[in-house]
């Protein structure tokens, strides 16, 4: 990844983890801190490790900000509001520097399907000609989760038991 692309994500990762701690608003910061999820999504995807930044962005980005918004609706008391909230400027700022810096990536992704690239290129021959003879496994795709890559599955799947057991008791009813 180019250095001109790694800085300002670094730097909007920060402002978006200072702007969640100090916006008052729990709604925004709510919000914010998806999008602080997402952003390291994109920077784990951004090194390589697309199965952490996949595991970021659903888990992080998608169902913390749900399970936030249903706590937040469910715990807080309902009142009614007689004034209008102004827009949050900083969110604002963040929402669409992060959407640029999406759009400006885009260019750096390799095209769907082809042969050269890292993937293709030097994971997946090493894997396929190599996975059979060393773990005994007849599939490919089973002997990568389960062999290779098991104590990073085991770890994905304990982290996602305990976000499911937490979010259970947060929603429960009396």
């Amino acid at each position: 990844m180019t250095l001109w692309v790694t800085i300002p994500l670094l730097l909007l990762i920060v402002v978006t983890a200072l702007s969640a701690i100090l916006m008052r608003d729990l709604i925004g910061a709510v919000f914010i801190l998806g999008c602080y999820s997402f952003l390291l999504a994109l920077l784990w995807a951004w090194f390589g490790a697309a199965d952490v930044g996949f595991t970021e962005a659903v888990v992080g980005a998608g169902l913390s900000t749900v399970f936030f918004l249903l706590a937040l609706f469910l715990t807080t008391p309902r009142e009614t509001r007689t004034h209008h909230h102004q827009i949050s400027w900083p969110g604002v700022i963040v929402l669409v520097t992060s959407g640029l810096l999406l759009l400006a990536s885009m260019e750096d992704l390799p095209v769907l399907g082809d042969l050269l690239s890292p993937a293709n290129a030097r994971v997946s021959p090493d894997y396929l000609l190599r996975s059979i003879q060393e773990t005994r496994t007849p599939s490919v795709v089973a002997s990568i989760i389960m062999d290779y890559r098991s104590m990073d599955t085991i770890v994905e799947t304990a982290v996602i038991f305990t976000a499911g057991i937490a979010c259970r008791f947060l929603l429960r009813k009396d």
